[in-house]
C-alpha cells in the first residue's frame, strides 16, 4: 500500500472495511499523539495506553466521521478527552497513603495556599474562569479550535495549521481574533 494516500482517501478505505488504512493512519499519527497525551498524563507507560485507547475510540468512530474537520483535528480531540477522561478516573482513585513531602513542607504549601486563597481572589478568579469559557463557547468553532490548540494544548502555530488544514496565516489571525474576543469580555472584570 502506497504512503502517498492522503488522510481523506484512507479515511474512506477504513469506512469500506479495509483495516489496513487505518494501520497506515496510526503509523502516520502515533508518535504525534503520544506525545500530546503525555501533557496530561505523566507516566509514560500510562500515555502509551491512552494514546491506544484513543486510537481504539477513533476506529470505532471512524465509521460515523464526515469529514467536517480534518481526520488529524477530530482524533486530535479524540486523544484529549481520552486523556482527560483518565486523569478524572485516577483522581477519582482512593489518596495514596504515604506522602512524599515532609509535614513541614506541607504546611509552608498550606500556608501560602491560605494567603492566596481569600474570598475575594476566589470569587475573582471564578468569575475569571467562567467569563473566558463562556467567551470561548461563543467564538465561531474555527476560532474556538485554534485558540485551544495554542492556549490549553500548547501546540505550535506550524502544528496548528497541520492539525486545521490551513495556512499558517490563516492560524494567526483566527488566535489573534479569537484573543480579541476573549479579552474584550475579561476587560470589565480586570478594570475593577
Amino acid at each position: 500500500m502506497s504512503d502517498s494516500y492522503t488522510d481523506k482517501e484512507l479515511v474512506q478505505r477504513v469506512q469500506q472495511g479495509d483495516k489496513k488504512s487505518f494501520d497506515l493512519l496510526v503509523l502516520k499519527y502515533q508518535n504525534r499523539i503520544i506525545k500530546l497525551v503525555s501533557r496530561y498524563v505523566r507516566e509514560p507507560s500510562d500515555a502509551m495506553d491512552v494514546a491506544q485507547e484513543a486510537f481504539l475510540k477513533a476506529y470505532r468512530a471512524l465509521p460515523n466521521f464526515r469529514g467536517d474537520s480534518a481526520f488529524y483535528t477530530w482524533l486530535y480531540r479524540i486523544a484529549i478527552n481520552t486523556a482527560k477522561n483518565h486523569l478524572v478516573s485516577l483522581s477519582r482513585r482512593p489518596a495514596e497513603a504515604h506522602l512524599e513531602n515532609s509535614d513541614g513542607e506541607q504546611m509552608d504549601v498550606e500556608e501560602l495556599q491560605k494567603d492566596i486563597a481569600t474570598p475575594e481572589n476566589l470569587l475573582l478568579a471564578d468569575e475569571i474562569k467562567h467569563t473566558i469559557l463562556d467567551a470561548m463557547r461563543k467564538l465561531p468553532e474555527d476560532l474556538r479550535v485554534a485558540i485551544t490548540l495554542r492556549e490549553v494544548d500548547g501546540l505550535t502555530y506550524e502544528e496548528i495549521a497541520e492539525a486545521m488544514d490551513c495556512p499558517i496565516g490563516t492560524v494567526r489571525s483566527r488566535i489573534f481574533r479569537a484573543r480579541e474576543a476573549v479579552d474584550l469580555k475579561l476587560k470589565p472584570l480586570l478594570q475593577h
